[in-house]
């Protein structure tokens, strides 16, 4: 029994780090037209590793573009819209998960209804309302729009529902009101969860292309995403400076992940296991 079940583990484990392989390739393919000269770009057979390097691409793509501005742009984007969902669905999910008033549940199911909309449906009617308000071409348009989220708020719901209700009624005997409980008992014992909604906040923000594109007109207030997507052109595309560009702003996800990646699987795995 035991030499088979090694074998399997064996396969299971070559199969897997082909599959690794294969989804590494692209990246690796990224880093290496980064450092191409343009005229290395088509050659063929293509060049895995580029002879000559050329590291001058990562200072010409801050020559070419305003680039430490669109970096900017995108941290301050992806940053306050992270951390206002964290207040927004952390509030409302503590309030459907310990909260008991009238109507909670059909609430939160026409709450979650919210997340069967396309996004696509919302873009004019924001728009419009932005444009009343005078807020286009601001950090306004790009932030508050995407301030709250029904799948943070269900995903910290969830999580919730799995701290014991023992200690909200020690918290309540200590006179602990409903803030009091959600500040110093729910909130300490949520960091998983928290940083499971941080990371798919920022990765999404950070990589949103669509609503920059539309709330925004001035190049200084370009994102990332859209900044890089200039270098993109009818006849003719910068593919050196694009992918040393795409790699810049690779490395703030990178280091995200890395320093999130046990607290981030833990709060995945724990968001399902709520009842009622």
């Amino acid at each position: 029994m035991r030499k088979p079940r090694m074998i399997g583990q064996t396969v299971l484990f070559l199969v897997m780090a082909a599959a690794s392989v294969l989804m590494l390739l692209p990246f690796f393919w990224m880093l290496s037209t980064s450092l191409k000269e343009p005229g290395a770009v088509f050659l063929f057979p293509p060049q895995w590793i580029p002879n000559p390097i050329d590291w001058r691409n990562y200072t010409r793509i801050f020559e070419v573009l305003p680039f430490g501005r669109f970096y900017w742009n995108s941290i301050v984007f992806a940053g306050s819209v992270t951390l206002l969902q964290l207040v927004t669905c952390s509030f409302a999910g503590y309030a459907f998960a310990r909260l008991r008033f009238p109507g909670r549940d059909a609430l939160f199911l026409g709450y979650l209804a919210t997340l069967m909309i396309p996004g696509q449906v919302v873009i004019i009617p924001n728009f419009i309302l932005l444009r009343w308000l005078g807020w286009i071409d601001t950090y306004q348009a790009l932030i508050l729009p995407n301030a709250f989220s029904a799948f943070g708020t269900f995903l910290l719901r969830q999580f919730f529902m799995t701290i014991p209700r023992e200690l909200e009624d020690a918290a309540k005997i200590d006179g602990c009101n409903y803030f009091g409980i959600y500040r110093y008992v729910i909130m300490p014992l949520s960091k998983p969860a928290l940083t499971s909604l941080t990371v798919f906040t920022f990765l999404g923000q950070w990589n949103n292309f669509i609503w920059p594109l539309i709330v925004i007109n001035r190049v200084e207030m370009n994102t990332l995403t859209v900044g890089l997507r200039t270098l993109q052109g009818q006849y003719n595309t910068a593919w050196t400076l694009l992918m040393a560009g795409s790699v810049l702003a690779l490395l703030p996800i990178l280091v995200l992940f890395l320093f999130a990646q046990r607290t981030f699987i833990r709060g995945v795995t724990l968001s399902g296991m709520g009842g009622r």
